[in-house]
């Protein structure tokens, strides 16, 4: 699978690139260069569910074992059976419990699955990144626990000093992994992403300290998150069954993977892209 950036003027790269890269060289944010078909199967697995929905995103990069084996193990750490259970709540309306994985946030979804992915992709060429992010509290305890005692992977996680939850600061702040930093922003996650998107448009500094990312910016997490909005489907009667979410978001990155995931099933093929 190619990557294209949405702003068509960075290099096309493969998924292992893409996925290091996080933000393309543009600005832009890396995406498909094609979509693949959307089978219309599925049981409601969510394991099985994930490896065919993401397996072509990664081909070339990935083998099918390797990567199914890396699916496999980043739901472990869920103490739901079924990783993200369905619950109804009256006639025709359900909730989807997003908050069973290591750290309670929706976001363990996607990054347990991102770190080993890293983990992989970085070993496998004997190099090392140092991984920023900004964070309003579960984007950033989240990515600790998913790259928390890599040895290929230094992470360093801005927070608005005082503006994050109790629970979440200490989440973050009280990991003993040397490869896991914190830095208090005075300001706001606005303040705090400005400051990772500078350190990104910063292609000399970029390249220096071989910055990554895993917020929303990365098609990894992206990736990793349209797969439960299939699997919301699978169980609701159906991929092309007539569903409707309604998602909290801020950064746009759940919903864009929800997004992604309707029009995929609707037409075959998502709307955005570089390509067919």
């Amino acid at each position: 699978m190619r990557y294209v950036s949405t702003r068509g003027a960075a290099p096309v790269l493969d998924f292992g690139d893409t996925l290091l890269a996080g933000l393309a060289d543009d600005g832009g944010l890396y995406v498909p260069e094609s979509w693949p078909a959307l089978a219309a199967g599925g049981r409601g697995d969510y394991v099985e569910t994930a490896v065919e929905v993401m397996l072509p995103f990664v081909a070339g990069s990935i083998t099918e074992d390797d990567f199914a084996a890396m699916v496999a193990d980043a739901y472990t750490a869920f103490d739901a059976p079924d990783v993200t259970p369905l619950v109804e709540l009256s006639d025709g309306v359900h909730l989807l419990e997003l908050f069973h994985g290591p750290t309670l946030a929706f976001k363990d979804v996607a990054l347990q699955l991102v770190g080993r992915l890293f983990d992989h992709e970085l070993s496998r060429r004997g190099e090392r990144v140092t991984i920023v992010g900004a964070t309003s509290g579960d984007t950033g305890s989240a990515a600790i626990e998913a790259c928390r005692d890599r040895d290929v992977v230094d992470i360093v996680i801005l927070h608005p000093a005082g503006r994050v939850s109790d629970v979440q600061r200490r989440q973050m702040t009280t990991v003993d992994s040397v490869n896991v930093h914190n830095v208090a922003i005075d300001g706001t996650f606005d303040d705090c992403q400005d400051l990772v998107k500078a350190m990104f448009a910063d292609v000399a500094f970029r390249d220096e300290v071989r910055l990554s990312a895993v917020n929303s910016i990365n098609w990894a997490r992206v990736m990793a998150q349209i797969v439960y909005y299939v699997v919301a489907a699978e169980r609701l009667g159906g991929r092309h069954a007539p569903v409707a979410f309604s998602v909290p978001t801020g950064n746009f990155g759940n919903v864009f993977a929800g997004h992604v995931a309707r029009f995929w099933a609707r037409l075959g093929r998502a709307p955005t892209g570089g390509g067919q």
